[in-house]
């Protein structure tokens, strides 16, 4: 089996810690190589990893609720790297304040990003998602 590699770790200034090492934890025993950037990631590091590590998806988390600002432009700059096409994951408080979840999905799947989770989502439902769409890659 081809062990698939995920980037994963906490966007912009958010240092929310303990969540990030539970979704590393939890890909990791599921069989996925983890690179895991920690927190206050920048979009380019991101790209540097996937781009150093040839990743197979990149899962961004944010927790303080600026989300949605940080990840803004993320699969331009994805694309004009070189990681065109690369499956974005985001999920956790990705705004401020109390929002209709659709609205909030529609904007970051306007930005291009693949899949997006609401607060409280249990990673085993990401990871029968990273499943699903990295079957055949």
């Amino acid at each position: 089996m081809n062990q698939k590699t995920i980037v994963t770790g906490v966007i912009g200034a958010d240092a929310h810690a303990v969540g990030n090492k539970i979704i590393a934890y939890a890909l990791n025993n599921a069989g996925y190589k983890v690179v895991n950037l920690g927190v206050m990631v920048s979009q380019e590091e991101y790209i540097e990893a996937a781009l150093e590590t040839k990743a197979d998806a990149i899962l961004v988390s944010s927790l303080y609720g600026h989300g949605e600002i940080d990840c803004q432009g993320l699969r331009e700059k994805c694309d004009e790297a070189g990681l065109k096409g690369i499956p974005l994951l985001a999920g956790g408080n990705l705004v401020v304040g109390k929002q209709d979840f659709a609205d909030v999905e529609s904007r970051f799947m306007a930005m291009g990003f693949t899949k997006v989770y609401p607060p409280g989502t249990p990673i085993e439902t990401t990871i029968a998602y990273l499943d699903s769409i990295l079957a055949d890659k």
